[in-house]
């Protein structure tokens, strides 16, 4: 019984979900990882909205990709320098406590936190680490955000401080064994990363990680990585991403 049971689960396995990359942005040329593209991507059904958290000279999180805001170097700079810049939407950077609690209106929106990697020092990431972690809890958001990182001990850090919570690692050089052994939920790799290691996906469901790739804009790809059953896809292109799932569904 056992079996049939576990046989009907896998063949009934959700179809994969659509993040979008630093909000939903590009159709609507919104500035990236800005509120208006976290908005934007859950008007328009993302399953989330992925986005990156920096910390500041000043010990302030806040929402931004590269690791300059408009040429304002964020870790060397305080929040107070970083508001003399604007996006050309007119919005601030905003600080992950504002992003956190716009995401929290969209209930259905998961928000996919990356804890970005300081250039100070392996201690400034995990003070970032700890503090996002922190912040979540204070919001009382933890069943609505998942963490990603590319440094392998925020990761860790995160299972420590909330066991419950899902987070995935980034950067494509952990077998699935290791990953699960050291807590964590998910592998969320650069799609080149599974070409590369084609057991990989396989060996993730079989221990019960979850797999995402990133960042698939290629229509091809998406429809590469969704017969291989993965769970998450994140795009700069969430449009075109639902396109193919459609498409895919449709063949079945």
């Amino acid at each position: 019984m056992a079996i049939i049971i576990l046989m009907v689960a896998s063949s009934t396995q959700a179809q994969t979900k659509v993040i979008a990359h630093r909000g939903a942005w590009k159709t609507q040329n919104l500035p990236e990882n800005s509120l208006a593209s976290l908005n934007h991507a859950s008007e328009i059904g993302c399953y989330g909205s992925e986005f990156d958290v920096h910390l500041t000279k000043d010990d302030i999180l806040v929402v931004n990709h590269d690791k300059d805001f408009y040429g304002i170097d964020i870790e060397h700079a305080t929040y107070q320098e970083l508001l003399t810049k604007k996006h050309p939407n007119g919005e601030s950077i905003p600080t992950l406590e504002e992003y956190l609690k716009e995401g929290k209106k969209h209930k259905k929106t998961r928000l996919i936190l990356e804890i970005k990697t300081s250039i100070i020092s392996k201690e400034r990431t995990l003070q970032t680490t700890e503090m996002c972690v922190d912040a979540v809890k204070k919001l009382k958001l933890q069943k609505q955000v998942d963490y990603i990182c590319f440094d392998y001990d925020a990761g860790k850090l995160v299972h420590k401080l909330d066991p419950k919570a899902d987070v995935a690692y980034l950067n494509g050089d952990v077998d699935p064994a290791k990953a699960k052994a050291d807590g964590y939920t998910g592998l969320d790799y650069h799609f080149s990363v599974f070409k590369k290691n084609p057991t990989w996906i396989e060996e993730a469901h079989h221990i019960g990680l979850t797999i995402n790739a990133w960042t698939v804009d290629d229509a091809a790809e998406m429809a590469n990585l969704i017969q291989q059953k993965i769970e998450f896809l994140t795009t700069n292109e969430p449009e075109k991403a639902f396109e193919v799932i459609k498409a895919e569904k449709s063949k079945k």
